[in-house]
């Protein structure tokens, strides 16, 4: 069986090419038997063509490239034709292709898919983050976060853990009750990525009131009676005087007010 050499030509990582490659050749040789696979990756200089090109002569390879520079698809394509080896344009016609209805000139940079794919992968792991340590279920989550959020009920925690995890933040959230000590973690968390939501009596009153109701509860249940709501606030501001850590007014605040707010901080700091 004759011998295949492939060359595949990437200013990225070279993964694209590989796949293709793979797909053509299983088509004439299941496991790609009698093949050769080599990857010449972050390819960004017309030195590197003209070295890769004479390596093909010598070794009589087909030449698959995805390079997203012009002058680097141009030079390799005359260097191709130079040494008489076959060569096939993985991306540039598709750029064309999408320049022309488009009617947009393209970034020419390499790597992009690479970069969105690993900004996708990154928001899934602080959404699961977000949900995995979201009411305080597991204070493990306290020291591997970016951000810590800590108030007292519907003071909108989790859903700003949601939103900020959406910007790419890990998030774990504690509610502070009275009764029940905060986790020994939360006060070996670094204050300055550690946020306490406050709200006016009068606001979280009304807001208990239409919670209790919309669960089908009596709404003058303790939890939103004023007296306990203070007792509450209290015992919050007790907890952040002694964690030192930034508080933010969300009252009269949308959740992305609220996440402006303490990116912001974030990254002053």
């Amino acid at each position: 069986m004759k011998m295949l050499n492939l060359f595949i030509v990437s200013d990225s990582i070279g993964e694209t090419g590989e796949l293709v490659a793979k797909a053509a050749v299983s088509q004439f040789r299941p496991g790609l038997q009698h093949t050769k696979l080599k990857r010449f990756t972050h390819i960004d200089s017309l030195d590197h063509i003209k070295e890769i090109t004479e390596l093909a002569k010598e070794q009589n390879a087909i030449i698959l490239y995805t390079l997203v520079q012009t002058k680097m698809r141009d030079a390799l394509i005359e260097n191709c034709r130079a040494y008489g080896l076959d060569s096939v344009d993985l991306i540039g016609p598709v750029i064309h292709l999408l320049e022309r209805n488009l009617d947009e000139k393209p970034f020419e940079e390499p790597g992009l898919v690479r970069k969105l794919d690993e900004d996708y992968f990154k928001k899934i792991e602080a959404i699961e983050f977000a949900v995995k340590y979201d009411d305080g279920r597991d204070p493990r989550g306290l020291l591997q976060a970016d951000i810590v959020l800590i108030g007292v009920s519907r003071t909108s925690k989790t859903p700003l853990s949601q939103y900020l995890a959406h910007k790419r933040y890990k998030v774990a959230n504690v509610p502070l009750v009275p009764e029940v000590e905060p986790p020994e973690e939360l006060f070996l968390v670094d204050p300055a990525k550690c946020f306490g939501l406050v709200i006016t009596p009068e606001k979280l009153n009304s807001i208990r009131k239409e919670r209790l109701i919309a669960i089908g509860l009596n709404d003058d249940a303790s939890y939103a009676k004023i007296e306990r709501i203070n007792e509450e606030i209290a015992h919050f501001e007790k907890i952040v005087n002694k964690i030192g850590c930034t508080v933010i007014e969300v009252t009269n605040r949308a959740v992305e007010e609220t996440a402006n707010l303490v990116i912001n901080h974030i990254q002053q700091k």
